[in-house]
């Protein structure tokens, strides 16, 4: 039976349009799922939407519709954006669905009978955007510490959840698993600046509004969003409050990873794993902090009109291109940065030279000197060795980076081999070993090796630049993309047909592509 993986990323919040930021974290995950597919795991990728809170319903009110209304047209464009980006998940879910709000009932009455929920009164500081209550010792400037926006004192009768009673639990199951928390920056951030601090007991309900999830046995409380939309990663996957769980839930649960922003880490790795002890149920095997995405040098607002959008960004670069400056460009701990001269810069250096130039000279060179056809590879010399080795090795050094979802290292490996294709052609110099008719042979085999080391590279790209890859496999003519395929170097075969070349990336002239972007700004 084939090894399982769950993998999801956090559900978007339905209160706007996703920057290209927080589309982001879609496409790594993606990457992810796509990579471990090739593999030949049995994956489970799941996303969606969060759909319920005060700001929706202000949001929907100030609209003049119903919440309701709102949150299907935002989960709409969410999803189609999710889906322009070419991403492969199993299910994209919202929580809005009757079915989730059912489970999410059942949990909070399963968890105030255990006597880890309990009524009490909040008095605190609340801040709308991030839906969050903070302690005066906690605010920053008399300011959300999270997002630095007003926060106002409000005081109500609530439900709470003893986060205080597992506290010591987890700090010892952290400190028992050191991979449940990364990368290791933010798992010591969680510890030092939360769990050894002390954890308050968490407001779970709400009564000032009524776009929620009621809690059925007290109908003027709705259950807070945390409740809500963390248990997502669970009730769709068909977990039961009592015990009658899913097939689904019983092969994939407990998560490989969490795939979440690095803002919403707390929530992620506090609450959520006490509500799963208290549940008793396992914990995700990961939870992955992954970084920001900034624009040149701070993060992305619509106050600041520095916001950029998937689709603009596609419309105006392409679907790979942007892929590739994603998942190629944001380091593994560290936040990204993109501009549009960092993407035309990054498209015209590694896209269009280090990988479309080679494919269109390698195809190119095959169809001139052997009409088209695969040539044999028979006379190896020692300066094909390197090259054959590299190729050979590439696909473990890549498997290792992604295991650790050092994602941006697992490309630098691959394009590692087709920077040395391109070496390789300097070296052997194909053009004059064809002026000499005794040469054949010997050009034949160049070029086999680098038709061969391009295959290779295109299956392992596969998870990255889906599109590309098959476009690949399409000029080289062969159908041997499996993973398996890597641990010989022969899958490309002999006296078959390559099929014309077509250029993958078109350079571009940064100065026009500039001019360009401006005038589509002025008619958006």
């Amino acid at each position: 039976m084939n090894k399982k993986f769950y993998i999801s990323t956090a559900i978007a919040y339905t209160s706007a349009k996703p920057h290209i930021g927080n589309t982001y974290e879609i496409v790594l995950a993606d990457a992810i799922a796509r990579y471990k597919r090739l593999l030949g795991y049995d994956v489970y990728f799941q996303t969606g939407t969060d759909e319920h809170g005060l700001k929706i319903q202000q949001k929907a009110i100030d609209e003049g519709i119903t919440p309701q209304e709102y949150v299907d047209n935002i989960s709409k464009e969410i999803k189609n954006i999710w889906d322009l980006m070419n991403t492969s998940y199993d299910k994209f879910v919202r929580t809005t669905d009757k079915e989730h709000e059912e489970i999410v009932k059942k949990i909070f009455k399963k968890l105030y009978d255990k006597g880890d929920i309990y009524k009490g009164k909040y008095e605190g500081w609340y801040c709308v955007p991030c839906e969050s209550f903070f302690t005066d010792s906690q605010l920053v400037d008399n300011k959300c510490p999270d997002c630095g926006r007003e926060v106002k004192k409000e005081s109500e009768e609530a439900y709470f959840f003893k986060l205080s009673k597992y506290q010591d639990r987890l700090i010892e199951y952290i400190n028992n698993h050191p991979e449940f928390i990364q990368p290791d920056s933010r798992k010591n951030e969680m510890l030092n600046n939360f769990l050894k601090q002390g954890l308050q007991d968490l407001c779970v309900s709400r009564t000032t509004f009524d776009w929620g999830i009621p809690v059925d046995f007290d109908s003027k409380h709705v259950i807070y969003v945390w409740i809500d939309a963390l248990s997502n990663y669970i009730t769709f996957l068909g977990y039961d409050p009592d015990g009658n769980h899913s097939e689904n839930f019983k092969k994939y649960w407990p998560a490989d990873v969490h795939l979440i922003g690095k803002d919403i880490l707390r929530f992620h790795t506090l609450y959520w794993p006490i509500m799963l002890m208290a549940l008793d149920l396992e914990l995700p095997k990961q939870v992955f902090g992954h970084p920001w995405l900034l624009i040149g040098d701070g993060k992305m607002s619509k106050s600041k009109g520095n916001v950029m959008y998937a689709d603009d960004l596609v419309n105006l670069f392409g679907l790979d291109e942007i892929r590739y400056y994603l998942l190629h460009e944001i380091p593994f701990a560290n936040d990204g940065t993109i501009t549009y001269d960092l993407i035309i810069e990054r498209i015209n250096s590694d896209l269009a030279n280090i990988l479309g130039n080679l494919v269109n000279r390698t195809i190119s060179m095959v169809n001139k000197y052997f009409d088209g056809v695969v040539p044999s590879s028979k006379y190896r010399e020692q300066i094909d060795d390197e090259l054959i080795s590299l190729a050979l090795k590439t696909p473990e050094i890549v498997t290792e980076h992604m295991d650790e979802l050092k994602v941006a290292a697992a490309i630098d490996d691959i394009f590692e081999l087709l920077r040395r294709c391109n070496k390789y052609i300097d070296e052997t110099t194909p053009w004059i070993l064809a002026k000499d008719e005794t040469k054949k042979d010997r050009l034949g085999t160049v070029l086999y090796n680098l038709l061969e080391s391009i295959r290779i590279a295109s299956v392992l790209l596969s998870a990255f630049l889906p599109d590309t890859s098959k476009e690949i496999f399409n000029q080289l003519n062969t159908t041997l993309t499996n993973y398996e395929s890597l641990s010989e170097f022969n899958g490309m075969e002999q006296t078959k047909r390559v099929n014309q070349p077509k250029p993958l990336f078109a350079r571009i002239d940064k100065n026009i592509k500039l001019k360009e972007i401006e005038d589509y700004k002025s008619v958006k």
